[in-house]
């Protein structure tokens, strides 16, 4: 059976124009803030706060501290999403957001380790869970402000809006960097793929102080938005779960192992072409670990080209999941980004046009991989859930992919001595276990987000046990 037509009074109360600004802008303001310490993390944060190490460890432990914030993150999904389940999506949005913006800005006034001595790098790593907590809250928000008032036929699309902020986030935070290193250039003579002593001493707080700007304005967006209709009649009708985290994991179980392998290719694919990318291009080709030689300007102008082609398919990637669905379309896109990672060494060797190639062959299967995330995992669990649910295994993943891939990829760059073929290798491995659970899975794109539909991918007696009535037909 087919649910009844929507009345007008069961009419979203957001417009289009609404719901795709404010699920795009706040997971914009979220990635630039933590694009900025990727940013940091590599260039300045080695030497500002970790001074008495070898310039591998100092990276090593930077990339630690960059990968603590993975660790934060599920804990953030669990206490958002028990209050997005419970209270809704609109305040919880607005508090994952003060949180993240915050922590950033007050990453831009952090005295350095030759200020402070290890306070401020404790006071760093405090900071970076702040950050990892408040962004396990945002995405699985922002991805159902947008999902829970799309047209059905059009959730993927509207899905897309979220993960845009991604590519946005990317240009605007490494935009930014760009122009302060170009007004603080290194003085003549130095190597200048080193910042100069003045973008050292005060010119890498900028972006994180710019942070503010950005979030008045996402906060302003976000406090007119209403609660979805999807919502509001779980409410309405006593449905909200009085613990929405016992909930998922005992009957849920199934989709959150599943959910967090959908995505474990994305975030290390992620997190390679963004992080690990910036340390090996800018790495001098004579190093005890050589890299590409290139200059940070001309590396990171060569990282935003790329990032064109993430905006641009991450937009497409929408209208062929609504069409083809949300798995056929992955399981295509994840085999090739197992091919891309044994085509690593081939493709950089080809010299300066194969490194823009290798870049845009990521960013571009990076698009095709994300966009379709943020349909897919609202879409594996019920209303009273859904928050806690998706959150989790985007957040989950994050462990398993994003916090470990940039210190795995320096390992294997160092083991290969200079050459990134263990790195495309680990990257492959990755794509293979997503698409195992790809193939384990289930279609997802003709359910109905109302609270009595069971799932897709769920099918076991807890499942349709633990699913409250409603006037919906499964």
């Amino acid at each position: 059976m087919s649910a009844p037509a929507t009345s007008p009074a069961q009419a979203p109360a957001n417009s289009r124009s609404r719901v795709l600004v404010a699920s795009l802008i706040g997971t914009t303001i979220e990635f630039y803030d933590f694009y900025i310490y990727a940013t940091a993390a590599v260039l300045v944060f080695p030497s500002l706060f970790f001074p008495n190490s070898d310039p591998t460890t100092a990276l090593l432990s930077s990339f630690a501290v960059f990968g603590a914030a993975m660790v934060a993150r599920p804990i953030g999904a669990v206490v958002f999403g028990h209050l997005g389940d419970r209270l809704g999506r609109k305040g919880t949005l607005v508090a994952s957001l003060l949180t993240m913006g915050i922590a950033t800005f007050l990453i831009g006034v952090l005295p350095t380790y030759e200020q402070a001595g290890w306070i401020a790098t404790a006071l760093l790593v405090l900071m970076r869970l702040a950050q990892g907590f408040a962004l396990g809250g945002e995405w699985s928000g922002a991805a159902l402000v947008a999902t829970e008032n799309a047209p059905k036929n059009k959730r993927a699309l509207y899905g897309t809006f979220p993960q845009l902020g991604a590519p946005l986030g990317f240009i605007i935070g490494n935009g930014l960097f760009l122009i302060i290193g170009a007004l603080l250039p290194s003085s003549a003579g130095a190597d200048p793929s080193q910042p100069s002593e003045a973008f050292l001493s005060w010119g890498w707080r900028i972006p994180f102080l710019f942070s503010a700007v950005m979030v008045v304005i996402g906060l302003w967006v976000r406090m007119r938005l209403v609660e979805a209709p999807v919502f509001s009649k779980t409410r309405e009708a006593g449905l909200v779960r009085k613990l929405p985290l016992a909930t998922v994991f005992r009957s849920h179980w199934r989709q959150l192992l599943l959910g967090t392998f959908f995505m474990l290719a994305t975030y290390v694919l992620f997190y390679l072409m963004t992080t690990f990318s910036l340390s090996y291009g800018r790495t001098a080709t004579d190093a005890a670990v050589p890299g590409l030689g290139y200059s940070y300007t001309t590396f990171v102008l060569m990282m935003i080209f790329g990032v064109l082609f993430f905006a641009v398919f991450t937009l497409v990637s929408g209208p062929l999941a609504d069409k083809y669905g949300r798995r056929a379309t992955l399981i295509w896109v994840t085999a090739a980004i197992l091919v891309f990672g044994l085509v690593w060494v081939p493709l950089i060797g080809m010299g300066t046009l194969g490194v823009v190639l290798w870049l845009v062959l990521g960013f571009t299967l990076m698009g095709m991989t994300f966009g379709p995330m943020g349909a897919l995992l609202p879409e594996l669990f019920p209303t009273s859930v859904r928050y806690t649910g998706s959150g989790i295994s985007y957040n989950v993943s994050s462990i398993l992919g994003a916090a470990v891939a940039p210190f795995i990829a320096v390992a294997l760059w160092e083991a290969a001595d200079g050459s990134p073929w263990l790195v495309g290798v680990y990257l492959s491995s990755m794509a293979l276990l997503t698409l195992i659970s790809l193939l384990i899975g289930k279609e997802t794109k003709d359910i109905a987000l109302d609270e009595g539909e069971t799932p897709a991918g769920s099918g076991t007696t807890a499942d349709r046990d633990e699913a409250p009535a409603s006037p919906v037909a499964p």
